[in-house]
């Protein structure tokens, strides 16, 4: 797959021109409802498949199916990151008007982070072919663990980088208007907002750590690595509004998640021995995600009360 300089330049500009939209359009209402997070929502997908049809066209159906590959798993991947994002936001007691600022910096970071693997992983592969073997192995022991684990709850006071963060950074308590900094006695100080900043990042590096080899698992393509996830993440934010009230609901989704890592993972054990088709292996990805959330649904149902 040949992709000149400007292709890349331009996809870059689309991505930041984005972003600015978006912080744009949210400047004067940081409160988004269900109705704008849907619109939002259904934009950002618009323009994810939109660009999958500008792969088509340009270098065919082959590349095009490893894109849609790869950004139907980030995007499945991404609502894993809604629900951590939820709990964090729960846990610290985050203000509605003030999430919407820490969220869109988290977009920014996860966009640089998964950037920068996509750049360590294609120098690995392309210098060590067996590292797709390790990458495999990774994806397998991650979607069993998750599966596991599913349930556990996490206590974020005992994270080390955010005990670590606290023991550099002077903080305060309170509510300083939405700033992540303030100035007192003298000297600038970190305020709750801004540690929960640190934590989401943090969160950011964990899901570019399991997502980056998932994809390496339906493309080597740099380029279809980096836009599938830079498409699938684009539209973090509306999703988490999106999903915010309802998150309860997909109780299985943990799962189906899980045996999406553990399908990529297998599929890339299996490289030298059979080379699945993109055909199937989005198929099999589409089929765990639909039966997860179907069978949340029906799980968490309210029962219809009897007459009378």
């Amino acid at each position: 797959m040949t992709v000149p300089f400007w292709a890349w330049v331009a996809v870059l500009g689309v991505i930041l021109a984005m972003l600015a939209v978006d912080l744009l359009a949210h400047r004067r209402t940081p409160v988004v409802g269900v109705r704008s997070a849907l619109a939002w929502s259904g934009a950002w997908v618009v323009l994810g498949l939109a660009f999958g049809a500008v792969v088509w066209w340009v270098w065919g159906a082959e590349f095009a199916g490893q894109y849609f590959a790869g950004y139907v798993i980030e995007k499945s991947l991404a609502v894993d990151n809604v629900f951590v994002f939820a709990i964090i936001f729960g846990y610290f007691a985050v203000p509605r008007e003030y999430q919407h600022r820490i969220l869109f910096y988290g977009v920014i970071g996860a966009l640089v982070f998964r950037a920068v693997f996509i750049a360590a992983g294609s120098v690995l592969i392309a210098s060590f072919s067996w590292i797709l073997y390790v990458f495999g192995a990774f994806l397998v022991v991650t979607g069993i663990r998750m599966a596991r684990h599913r349930d556990e709850t996490v206590d974020y006071e005992q994270n080390r980088v955010l005990r670590l963060f606290r023991r550099i950074v002077p903080s305060t308590d309170g509510d300083h208007g939405g700033k992540f900094l303030v100035r007192q006695a003298g000297r600038w100080v970190a305020t709750p907002l801004l540690t929960v900043l640190v934590l989401i990042e943090v969160t950011d590096v964990v899901f570019a750590v399991d997502s980056i080899p998932a994809i390496f698992a339906v493309t080597q393509e740099p380029f279809l690595v980096f836009t599938s996830n830079a498409f699938a993440v684009l539209g973090l934010r509306a999703m988490y509004f999106l999903l915010a009230d309802v998150m309860h609901r997909f109780v299985y989704l943990k799962v189906g998640l899980a045996l999406v890592l553990v399908w990529v993972g297998v599929k890339m054990l299996l490289l030298d021995i059979w080379k699945i088709p993109t055909a199937l292996s989005l198929g099999v990805v589409a089929a765990i995600l639909a039966t997860a959330v179907a069978a949340s649904l029906i799980r968490t149902r309210t029962p219809v009360s009897p007459k009378g």
